[in-house]
């Protein structure tokens, strides 16, 4: 399946308190779309969320945040993991 990282930009900041409570709707969510969240990344002053998500397609992926609370991405983007 494919990888992608999506990107939020949340105006005025983000906690990571917040944004753990958001993954943990999204891995309760996930398995009714085919979806599997396996990371994320936060920079709170800046407000930016990063999650690494293997989905079939990217709509998939977005329908998991839309679904689990609300906060789709702003961008995303189908990666290729390397080391």
């Amino acid at each position: 399946m494919p990888l992608f990282i999506d990107v939020h930009h949340m105006e005025g900041g983000v906690a990571v308190g917040d944004v753990a409570q958001a993954h943990m709707a999204d891995l309760q969510e996930q398995s009714q779309h085919g979806v599997s969240y396996l990371k994320y990344w936060v920079n709170e002053a800046e407000g930016k969320i990063f999650c690494l998500v293997d989905a079939p397609d990217a709509e998939s992926a977005n329908t998991v945040h839309r679904e689990a609370h609300g906060l789709v991405a702003d961008e995303i983007y189908e990666v290729s993991e390397g080391s």
